[in-house]
C-alpha cells in the first residue's frame, strides 16, 4: 500500500512534462520551422531504407514510418517524406479529426497521394452500448467517410478497428460485414485492428476471424519475456496478417525514472527499442512518433541499419532498466485489485500520454472516455492506492501525478 499523498502541484508536473520534452528533443528548433533545419532534400543519413513486404498485401514499406498524431506541421510532413517516409499513421480522433486534415492537406499539396501508404483508425460502432446492427453499420460507414474527406483522399490504404482487447468487437458480425463492404467499395485497400491491451488475444482473434489483413500492435523490449504475444505476432505473420508494431519507445521519448537517463544517453535508449522491434522479421514496420529532425534521423538511422551497438545490448540487458521503464502492459490485472473497480489502464494510458507524450489533447481525450464513478474522481476519494501491477508500475504515484494535474 502506498499513500497516495504528494507535494507534486500542477504547475511542477506540467514543468517537468515539459522539461523532459525538451531534453528528448521534441520542442527542438526543427519542429519550430527555424532556420537551422537542414534543407527537406538533404539527406540525414546514408544508405538505403531496408524494406519489408506486408503479410499478404501488396504494400512494401520502410521498416520505420511515422505514427501517432505527434506532427502538428504540413511542412515537417513534406519534410519526412522527402526523407524517404512513406508509411503515415493517424486516427480519426487524434486532435478532434485535425491530425488526418494536416496530413490530407500535406500530401494534397506535395501531390504525392500515390506514393505514400496511409493507415488510420476507427473506434467500432460495437464500442458504443445500446445500438442496432444497422445502426453500428451506418455510424461506421460514416466514420469512414468522415476520415476520407479529412485526408482529401478517396481511398484509405490500412484501416483499422481501433482499440480493441478481446474477441467480441474483432468478431462482430455486424462490424466485419461494414470493414468488408468498406473494403469491396474501395474506400480502403485493406483491412485490420488495433491494439494496445491483451494483445496477444486480439491479434489471435483477427488470425481467426479470417478477414483482416493488418494488425497494428503494442510491441516493445520491456515486453521481451512476454512469450504468448510473441507467438501471435509469429502465428500472424505465418498466416500472411502483416503487423505493425506501435509503444516502440515504451511509451515515448521521455522517461518515468529520472535514473535511467542517468545511465544511458536518450539517443542510445530510444536507438536500442526501436532496433530491438525492427529485428523482430515476424514485424514488418514500426510506427514511432516522429515530431522533430532529431527523431526523424535517429528513426531513419534504425531503419538503415538496425544492427545494435555495444552499449545498446548492455542497454537492453540491463533488467533494473525494464523495471524503471515502468511500462503498462493494459493486462488489467491492475483492475480487480482496485476495490473501487477503477479503469487504472486507462488512467496509466492518460499519464503516458501527459507525462511521457506531453499530448495533452490525446491525453484529456482519452480521461474522457472513462466512466466518471471509474476515473479520477473514485481514486481522488481514496486516501490510500491499493491497487496492485502485475509487472513494474508504481499506479499510486502516477495517479497521485494525474490528480495534481486534472482534478
Amino acid at each position: 500500500m502506498t499513500d497516495r499523498k504528494t507535494d507534486l502541484s500542477r504547475r511542477g508536473f506540467l514543468a517537468s512534462s515539459l522539461g523532459c520534452l525538451a531534453s528528448a528533443g521534441l520542442m527542438a528548433a526543427s519542429n519550430l520551422g527555424c532556420k537551422s533545419d537542414p534543407p527537406a532534400d538533404t539527406p540525414l543519413v546514408q544508405g538505403d531504407p531496408i524494406m519489408r513486404k506486408l503479410g499478404r498485401t501488396d504494400i512494401v514499406t520502410p521498416i520505420v514510418g511515422q505514427g501517432g498524431g505527434g506532427a502538428t506541421d504540413p511542412g515537417f510532413v513534406y519534410k519526412c517524406y522527402k526523407q524517404g517516409m512513406r508509411l503515415f499513421d493517424t486516427d480519426a480522433r487524434y486532435r478532434g479529426g485535425r491530425h488526418e486534415e494536416m496530413l490530407g492537406l500535406a500530401f494534397a499539396r506535395m501531390n504525392v497521394r500515390h506514393d505514400v501508404i496511409l493507415m488510420t483508425k476507427v473506434h467500432t460502432p460495437e464500442q458504443r452500448a445500446g445500438l442496432s446492427p444497422e445502426e453500428s453499420k451506418a455510424l461506421l460507414y460514416r466514420t469512414v467517410e468522415g476520415c476520407l474527406r479529412r485526408l482529401q483522399t478517396d481511398y484509405i490504404d490500412i484501416l483499422l478497428v481501433h482499440d480493441v482487447s478481446s474477441p467480441r468487437p474483432i468478431k462482430d458480425p455486424s462490424i466485419m460485414e461494414a470493414m468488408a463492404t468498406v473494403k469491396q467499395q474501395g474506400k480502403t485497400r485493406y483491412i485490420g485492428t488495433a491494439t494496445h491491451a491483451n494483445m496477444a488475444t486480439a491479434i489471435n482473434a483477427t488470425v481467426e476471424a479470417g478477414i483482416y489483413d493488418v494488425v497494428l500492435t503494442a510491441i516493445n523490449f520491456t515486453m521481451a519475456d512476454d512469450t504468448r504475444l510473441l507467438s501471435a505476432i509469429q502465428n500472424a505473420a505465418d498466416t500472411g496478417v502483416g503487423i505493425v508494431a506501435m509503444k516502440t519507445q515504451a511509451g515515448g521519448y521521455a522517461f518515468p525514472n529520472p535514473d535511467t537517463m542517468e545511465d544511458y544517453s536518450t539517443a542510445v535508449i530510444n536507438s536500442a527499442a526501436l532496433k530491438w522491434v525492427c529485428q523482430n522479421e515476424n514485424i514488418t514496420a514500426s510506427v514511432p512518433g516522429i515530431s522533430n529532425f532529431d527523431h526523424l534521423r535517429a528513426n531513419l538511422a534504425v531503419g538503415v541499419d538496425p544492427e545494435y551497438t555495444d552499449e545498446e545490448r548492455r542497454f537492453l540487458a540491463d533488467n533494473d532498466i525494464k523495471l524503471s521503464m515502468e511500462f503498462c502492459r493494459q493486462c488489467r490485472y491492475c483492475v480487480a485489485t482496485c476495490p473501487n473497480n477503477v479503469e487504472i489502464p486507462a488512467l496509466m494510458r492518460t499519464h503516458m500520454y501527459t507525462r511521457q507524450y506531453a499530448d495533452f489533447d490525446l491525453a484529456r481525450q482519452t480521461l474522457d472516455l472513462i466512466e466518471s464513478d471509474r476515473g479520477l474522481s473514485a481514486c481522488a476519494a481514496c486516501s490510500t492506492c491499493r491497487a496492485e501491477c502485475a509487472n513494474s508500475v508504481n499506479i499510486a504515484r502516477k495517479i497521485a501525478e494525474l490528480i495534481a494535474v486534472y482534478a
